[in-house]
């Protein structure tokens, strides 16, 4: 992998043409979050894998050829689906802690030397997808 590409342990979909990197530790619901998106129309780009890549001012994400479109169903088993590269828009850190309402400055983490917009989200709090999508129009980056 060439320096401006990283291999994160993270799962990501893309919703309408822009990209959410849902980060966390194992077993934090990372695939449920990427399913119940799916269910409502996003697309899979990678679960427990995503391939990012800077090309120019913005980040690529794309699934890792070992694993593109496997998606891990706990207690069902994996099932195939056709993977898509996206734009990174935003990503969703499912360790951080969790504000109500959050900042107007939404926090940042940078990634192959771009800052991505960085919100810390709650699996456990109702309608997770539905949420998941309004993080994405109100704070992801536009393509």
């Amino acid at each position: 992998m060439s320096k401006d590409t990283r291999l994160l342990q993270a799962s990501a979909v893309a919703v309408e043409g822009r990209a959410i990197l849902i980060t966390g530790r194992p077993g934090s619901r990372k695939s449920s979050l990427a399913l119940a998106l799916i269910d409502r129309g996003a697309q899979l780009i990678g679960d427990d894998g995503v391939t990012l890549e800077r090309e120019g001012d913005r980040i690529i994400a794309s699934p890792p050829p070992n694993i593109a479109g496997k998606l891990e169903i706990r207690g069902v088993g994996i099932i195939d689906l056709t993977p898509v590269n996206a734009p990174l828009a935003l990503i969703l850190d499912l360790d951080g802690e969790v504000c109500r309402l959050p900042p107007e400055i939404l926090g940042t983490r940078e990634i192959i030397g771009c800052a991505m917009p960085c919100l810390p989200f709650d699996t456990s709090a109702p309608s997770p997808a539905l949420r998941a999508e309004w993080a994405l129009r109100v704070h992801g980056l536009a393509d």
